[in-house]
């Protein structure tokens, strides 16, 4: 029996995605890619709020996340960490060769905009990596006031993880400066995984021409001339852009502000269930994700034993990220296509168990 997801991803993916996905093959240097391609980016572009460049790299985010810190960390990069995914880019940093630190809280705080400019007003960092929703903790930390921040430093190159995010909030990333924000289409966007979306600016994409050691599969340049033909570096994973295009259809059908005001209404209902059933939340009180929630089992229930429970009713949340929080915290995912009326059926079906 297939379990719902109810995880912070992959997600549940809806039938009709699925079902764009199964559209006959293409090559991907033919006319018929170009036309898919051209037809998808203006449409990822206004979900972006952006007029700058936006790609389709066929990987995980991780690997844009790479990506980023290959073509855009010039001197020193500023990490901001505050959970495991945060970390991770941290570490990418480092294995890459470049010279990282760490702007370090506890898992459960956010990263707030005076830290960042404490930091950054060193001079000593050319870009500053900042994951607005760490997936580990349920910890959305405050882009708008971050990137008011980042205008006073304008040689920073600012780099941002919404892997967790992305089109289930709203990131004006022209308003906001935003030289690149990534995100995998696993998780807000609805569909599977293996497409990461991502922007760059002019700024960042003339600032990339000038960095040595980029690699290959992940270089910007190769991007853009790609871009301008209509195609992508590398092979792509086709299925998933037939997906995505009809996808960012049905988000523009919705129209972006329910979108994004459905998602709250999904999280304030989460957050308000788990205090009501005596539950604390593991994010720092007014940074809470509104992709997901990350409950502090202060109840000490057996959050295996939940799950075991759940999926006799044919659902799955998370059990909390790594050997640091499991069964210490548990995840509900509402995001993508997920209805409050679906979540709803997920926190009676936990009640259920509760009651027991």
């Amino acid at each position: 029996m297939h379990k719902r997801l109810f995880i912070p991803g992959p997600v549940e993916v809806s039938k009709d995605v699925l079902e764009a996905m199964a559209t006959p093959m293409i090559g991907h240097r033919s006319p018929e890619f170009s036309e898919l391609y051209n037809r998808v980016i203006p449409k990822v572009k206004k979900i972006l709020y952006t007029d700058q460049h936006v790609f389709l790299a066929s990987s995980s985010a991780t690997g844009m996340m790479e990506g980023s810190i290959r073509n855009l960390v010039k001197g020193r990069v500023l990490v901001a960490c505050n959970g495991a995914f945060s970390d991770r880019w941290h570490e990418i940093a480092v294995n890459c060769g470049k010279e990282a630190d760490q702007l370090k809280v506890d898992w459960g705080r956010a990263i707030t905009a005076d830290m960042v400019d404490e930091a950054l007003s060193t001079g000593k960092y050319d870009a500053f990596t900042f994951t607005h929703n760490e997936t580990s903790t349920g910890v959305m930390s405050p882009l708008e006031e971050v990137a008011e921040v980042l205008k006073k430093y304008p040689d920073v190159s600012f780099l941002i993880d919404a892997v967790s995010c992305m089109a289930g909030v709203k990131i004006e990333v022209d308003r906001l400066g935003i030289d690149c924000v990534l995100a995998g289409t696993q998780k807000a966007w609805g569909m599977p995984p293996g497409l990461t979306v991502f922007t760059v600016s002019e700024k960042a994409m003339e600032k990339a021409k000038t960095v040595e050691g980029k690699g290959s599969y992940f270089n910007f340049e190769l991007f853009l001339k790609y871009h301008e033909k209509g195609q992508t570096p590398n092979t792509p994973a086709i299925s998933l852009i037939f997906a995505l295009d009809h996808q960012c259809d049905k988000m523009l059908a919705e129209g972006l502000d329910r979108r994004f005001a459905r998602h709250l209404e999904m999280a304030a209902r989460c957050r308000a269930w788990a205090k009501e059933r005596g539950f604390k939340l593991f994010a720092e009180e007014n940074y809470e994700s509104v992709t997901l929630t990350c409950v502090e089992n202060t109840r000490g229930i057996d959050v295996n034993a939940l799950n075991d429970f759940l999926a006799t009713k044919g659902v799955v949340i998370s059990n909390g990220y790594g050997k640091r929080l499991k069964g210490k915290t548990f995840r509900i995912a509402h995001m993508g296509d997920c209805t409050l009326g679906e979540l709803e059926e997920v926190l009676g079906y936990i009640d259920e168990f509760l009651n027991k």
